[in-house]
């Protein structure tokens, strides 16, 4: 049986706060959630996942799957009514990878993690792809994982896997954290430091880490996705506290689930593409900033 594919339907221009990017079957055009419709597992094995990518490589803006809205499209996040975008922090440029989430998960805020001694923080599980191609919004990259990170971002445990595209030309050479530093050195300490320098431009601290910024291995990240795994199973059955948590929980593919919905009733709401070329961006986004202190600074 032939692996589903899928496509995009944007809405509006990108660098505005009515920009939207939904997910499609693209067999059908059936609307699907990005968080909850698109399984997580690409094979039956459970090697090799699907990744929902929000920003590309490169790239400035703050994407996210929405929690709140129907159906989770992917949108600009805000703060204090404005659009926001990443700072760079020499010698890094937006983002350093493909940054995205795991379909089908969920950091509960309601569960401590025994090692981090932290909570969840409310979203899907966060995931860096280091492969060489630039990825684009909405896009479902196939990966294999091969080590996590815990952020401490505000007192919550965020977790950050790492993975690579099968097809990338690399990925028959990685398949542990190890093999990261072996073929791509430095590139774990360049996303420990992105991590925790990033938030300084806005004034923020610096962000700390769980396990003193030490990448753990495969089967540690393996673990940790599948208590996302299941901490969303329970979510998308109704068990978890969605209203509290303010998780839209409204799907297209789970027909058990007290979020079901009619994909045709939704389709009618969302509309057409209406993709309108990227609005222009305030010239102060493409600053660098050099932090003191950083290990590149």
């Amino acid at each position: 049986m032939a692996a589903p594919e899928y496509s995009t339907r944007v809405i509006g221009a990108p660098n505005t706060f009515d920009y939207r990017v939904y997910i499609e079957d693209k067999a059908n055009g059936t609307l699907l959630s990005p968080f909850h419709d698109i399984p997580l597992w690409a094979n039956e094995q459970k090697t090799i996942l699907n990744m929902i990518v929000e920003v590309p490589r490169w790239t400035n803006a703050k994407m996210e799957i929405s929690k709140k809205e129907a159906l989770n499209p992917i949108l600009q996040d805000t703060k204090k009514g404005k659009l926001r975008f990443v700072r760079n922090c020499f010698p890094h440029h937006g983002y350093i990878w493909n940054y995205g989430a795991f379909p089908q998960t969920w950091e509960d805020p309601a569960a401590t993690h025994p090692e981090t001694k932290a909570k969840g923080d409310n979203d899907p599980l966060d995931v860096c792809e280091i492969g060489e191609a630039v990825g684009y919004t909405g896009q479902i990259k196939q990966v294999k994982v091969l080590g996590i990170m815990a952020l401490l971002d505000e007192g919550e445990t965020d977790w950050k896997v790492l993975v690579i595209d099968v097809n990338d030309p690399l990925a028959p050479k990685l398949n542990d954290i190890e093999d990261v530093e072996r073929h791509l050195p430095g590139l774990i300490r360049a996303t420990n430091e992105w991590f925790r320098i990033y938030k300084i431009p806005d004034g923020k601290p610096e962000n700390q880490f769980a396990f003193s910024g030490e990448a753990k291995n495969k089967r540690y990240a393996t673990e940790i996705i599948h208590e996302c795994n299941e901490a969303w199973k329970k979510l998308i059955a109704g068990q978890g506290d969605h209203t509290t948590h303010e998780v839209n929980i409204e799907n297209t593919t789970n027909k058990n689930s007290p979020g079901a919905v009619d994909a045709k009733e939704v389709d009618r709401k969302v509309g057409p593409d209406s993709r309108k070329p990227a609005a222009p961006i305030d010239p102060s986004i493409q600053k660098w900033f050099y932090i003191s202190g950083s290990a590149s600074a």
